[in-house]
């Protein structure tokens, strides 16, 4: 008696925090259906708010802004990060316990703190435009994708990349065809998480983006005081999808791989 009354307590507790993360976003989903501007009343049910969305050219221009930021300081961010982790995890005991305090210092520090730096930085340097915008979205990136790497490269085997050097590979197809397979699930996660933060940031973006450069987030912000657009609900919705199906895939296609190979080690 006691047990199940633990499951179901341990399963309402569980429902309350599904309930209080995927609330909201079922009724922006709700919102982004609803036929009415207001937040409040039922319109029926339509699609012109998605019509709308492709059809509005200061969203589209501010989406193609953010997804080119985005995917760029990731790409910039995990290269660098890599090798970076791969320094780092070379160096002595004490000048790696330096450089990784350091590299903590930028997930710790407030965002406000890193936007008016970076925005006093680059008015003594270049202009405020794209390129600050990228500079500082590779700059806060990049100790994501280190720490992302580094539990990777501790538990890498680097007998393997020993024994294709002692084979006669160079280092840089042994670096390719051993190390990087080992990494590629610990860059994979920096990678989207750097995607994640560059299309999530606001603070930053709005010290460092200068005149004429508006991402989805500081475009949100301006129209705040004249009401959110129903076409952002229609954005926010695709982008919720978008990201479902990739975790979907994500989480499916590792386990019918496994699937697969436990077949073809059954059939030989």
């Amino acid at each position: 008696m006691v047990e199940r009354l633990k499951n179901l307590c341990s399963r309402c507790y569980i429902g309350l925090i599904i309930l209080f993360l995927y609330a909201p976003i079922l009724v922006l989903v709700m919102l982004s259906f609803n036929n009415s501007r207001s937040r409040v009343t039922w319109g029926g049910f339509t699609f012109d708010w998605y019509q709308k969305l492709f059809s509005n050219g200061q969203i589209m221009e501010a989406l193609v802004t953010t997804l080119t930021l985005a995917f760029t300081s990731a790409l910039l961010a995990t290269l660098i990060g890599v090798l970076g982790a791969l320094g780092i995890h070379a160096m002595r005991q004490k000048n790696y316990q330096i450089v990784m305090i350091f590299t903590n210092i930028p997930l710790l520090n407030a965002d406000i703190v890193t936007g008016i730096a970076l925005m006093l930085w680059f008015v003594h340097f270049i202009p405020l435009g794209f390129g600050s915008v990228l500079l500082a979205h590779i700059t806060f990136n990049i100790p994501y994708v280190i720490l992302s790497v580094m539990p990777k490269i501790r538990q890498m085997n680097v007998s393997l990349y020993e024994a294709a050097r002692d084979l006669g590979a160079n280092a840089l197809y042994a670096f390719f065809r051993v190390i990087l397979p080992q990494l590629a699930s610990g860059i994979l996660a920096g990678f989207f998480m750097a995607f994640t933060m560059s299309m999530d940031d606001f603070v930053i973006t709005y010290f460092t983006k200068g005149a004429g450069v508006n991402t989805l987030s500081t475009m949100i912000y301006g129209e705040i005081r004249k009401g959110i657009k129903p076409e952002m609900y229609a954005l926010s919705t695709i982008i919720f999808v978008f990201v479902f199906l990739i975790l979907l895939a994500a989480n499916y296609w590792p386990q019918k791989r496994k699937s697969d190979g436990a077949h073809v080690v059954e059939n030989l």
